[in-house]
């Protein structure tokens, strides 16, 4: 059984945020173009705009999990060097000579 691919292509905003477009092509499986299509139909969004609204979706994801990411690194950054602090003052704390 194979799985037809239907190439389309949408608009997608530039960063600058003004109204200049660009053009992609991107080929789905019939599966997913149906769903693309049946949700849109739902919203009563055109499909180029259904697809805009999963991009720039996935993009905040994308930039909320990295940062996500990158406190937790800074989290356990700061943890160790928090225990070797406490370290040294339990040191200094059962030193006889202070």
């Amino acid at each position: 059984m194979t799985m037809a691919l239907h190439p389309i292509s949408i608009q997608i905003k530039n960063t600058k945020g003004d109204a200049n477009m660009n053009t992609i092509s991107i080929r789905l499986p019939d599966d997913l173009l149906r769903e693309v299509d049946s949700r849109a139909a739902e919203l009563r969004i055109p499909r180029a705009e259904y697809l805009r609204r999963a991009v720039v979706s996935m993009n905040r994801e994308t930039r909320s999990r990295q940062q996500r990411i990158r406190l937790m690194k800074a989290s356990a950054l700061v943890r160790e060097e928090s225990m070797a602090v406490n370290r040294e003052f339990e040191e200094i704390e059962h030193d006889p000579e202070t």
